[in-house]
C-alpha cells in the first residue's frame, strides 16, 4: 500500500509540471524624431578650375619660371624650349614662301602671253593649255608655302608656355636642361574662377542629403572665417581604397583666408522628417526579410513582424515601414525567442 501510494503520487507531480518561466529581454519602446541632425564632415580648399599646362611638342627645357604659389597673368609665359630647330624650319618656310611667289608670277606673266597670242591667232590651243596648268601649279605650290609658314610660325609659338587664365601655381614639373615629351605637365595652374572645398563622404551619408541641402564651410582652426555653399559633384565612383565618395561643395564668394589646401569643416542641415530609429541589436531574419520581436503588453509575448529597413549602420537602423509609435520592440536576446513566448521586460519587472 506504500508503495502504491508513492507511485500516484510520482505520478501526480508528472503531470502538473511547472510552468515555463518567461524569458528576461531587453526592450525599447517605438518613438518618431525628427531626422534632421546637421551632418560634420572636413575636408579642404580646392580650386573649382584646375589645369596642368604642357608643351604641344617635345623638345630640351630652356627655362621654367613657375615657382610653387606664384600668381600669374593671362598671355605670361611660364616656361620656354630651345627654338633653334623650329627657327630654321620657319626661315625655310618663308624661302620656300618667296619662290613660291616668284614663280607663280612667272607662270601668270606666260599665261597672260599666251592668253593674248591666242586671242590673235598666233599660239596653239595646246601651248596656251599648257601655260594655264603650270599658272595653276604655282598657284597651288604658293598656297602650300604660305600654310607651311602659318606651320612653322605655330611651331616656334609652341616653344613657350604661356597661361591661358588668372591663377596660382600649385605644382612645377621638370627643370630647365631636361627634354620633356608633348603634353608632359610643366606647371599646374588653379585657375582663380572660384574655390571648391573637397570632402571624402561615406555612401550612407550622401543617401540621407536632401536634393540641395544648406551648407555652411568654416576654417577648423578658425570657425570665424565662414562661407556657403552648394554642392556641385559627387564622384560617380568610390575610391578604391577607402570606399567613400568625392564631394565638391562650390563656396560662394570665400574669404581670402580660405587658401587653397586649408583644412575646412562642413555642416549639412538634413531635412527635419520624422524617421523611427532602432538599435540594431533589434534586428533578425524572417521569411528571408528583416524582422523584429514585437512585445504583446497585455500578455507578455512576443510575435515576429517584417519591417522596411530605410537605412542602417553599426549602431541603429532607421525602419521606414513596418513599426508604429509605441510598440515595444525586442533589442537584447532576439536570437532565443520562438512565438507566442512569455517574457520578463528586463528593469520594469523585479
Amino acid at each position: 500500500m506504500i508503495a502504491f501510494a508513492s507511485m500516484l503520487a510520482a505520478c501526480g507531480q508528472e503531470a502538473n509540471p511547472d510552468p515555463p518561466q518567461a524569458r528576461p529581454v531587453r526592450t525599447v519602446t517605438i518613438e518618431k524624431r525628427q531626422a534632421g541632425t546637421p551632418i560634420m564632415l572636413v575636408g579642404r580648399v580646392e580650386a573649382e578650375d584646375e589645369v596642368a599646362l604642357g608643351f604641344r611638342i617635345s623638345g630640351r627645357l630652356l627655362e621654367n619660371n613657375g615657382k610653387l604659389g606664384d600668381r600669374v597673368t593671362p598671355g605670361q609665359v611660364v616656361a620656354r624650349l630651345e627654338s633653334q630647330n623650329e627657327l630654321n624650319t620657319l626661315r625655310t618656310a618663308r624661302a620656300a614662301l618667296v619662290a613660291a611667289q616668284g614663280q607663280l608670277m612667272q607662270a601668270r606673266n606666260h599665261f597672260e602671253r599666251q592668253d593674248t597670242l591666242l586671242s590673235q591667232g598666233w599660239t596653239t590651243r595646246a601651248n596656251h593649255e599648257q601655260a594655264k596648268q603650270a599658272f595653276q601649279t604655282a598657284q597651288a605650290n604658293l598656297d602650300s608655302a604660305e600654310a607651311q609658314l602659318k606651320s612653322a610660325y605655330d611651331l616656334v609659338s609652341f616653344t613657350e608656355l604661356k597661361a591661358d587664365a588668372p591663377g596660382v601655381v600649385t605644382a612645377v614639373g621638370p627643370g630647365a636642361g631636361e627634354v620633356v615629351q608633348a603634353g608632359q605637365m610643366i606647371v599646374r595652374l588653379a585657375r582663380e574662377a572660384g574655390r571648391d572645398a573637397v570632402f571624402d563622404v561615406a555612401a550612407q551619408v550622401i543617401r540621407t542629403l536632401p536634393g540641395d541641402p544648406r551648407i555652411t564651410v568654416h576654417l577648423t582652426d578658425d570657425p570665424r572665417v565662414v562661407a556657403q555653399g552648394r554642392i556641385r559633384e559627387v564622384s560617380p565612383q568610390a575610391n578604391p581604397q577607402t570606399r567613400t565618395f568625392e564631394v565638391r561643395i562650390g563656396l560662394t564668394d570665400p574669404p581670402p583666408a580660405m587658401w587653397l589646401g586649408a583644412t575646412v569643416t562642413a555642416r549639412l542641415e538634413t531635412e527635419a522628417t520624422p524617421t523611427i530609429e532602432i538599435p540594431a541589436t533589434a534586428l533578425t531574419n524572417f521569411n528571408n526579410q528583416p524582422g523584429v520581436w514585437i512585445v504583446d503588453p497585455g500578455n507578455r509575448t512576443v510575435s515576429m513582424r517584417n519591417v522596411d529597413v530605410l537605412r542602417f549602420d553599426q549602431a541603429t537602423v532607421a525602419v521606414s515601414g513596418g513599426l508604429e509609435t509605441g510598440e515595444v520592440v525586442v533589442t537584447a536576446g532576439v536570437q532565443a525567442l520562438h512565438p507566442g513566448q512569455k517574457v520578463r521586460l528586463l528593469g520594469a519587472e523585479p
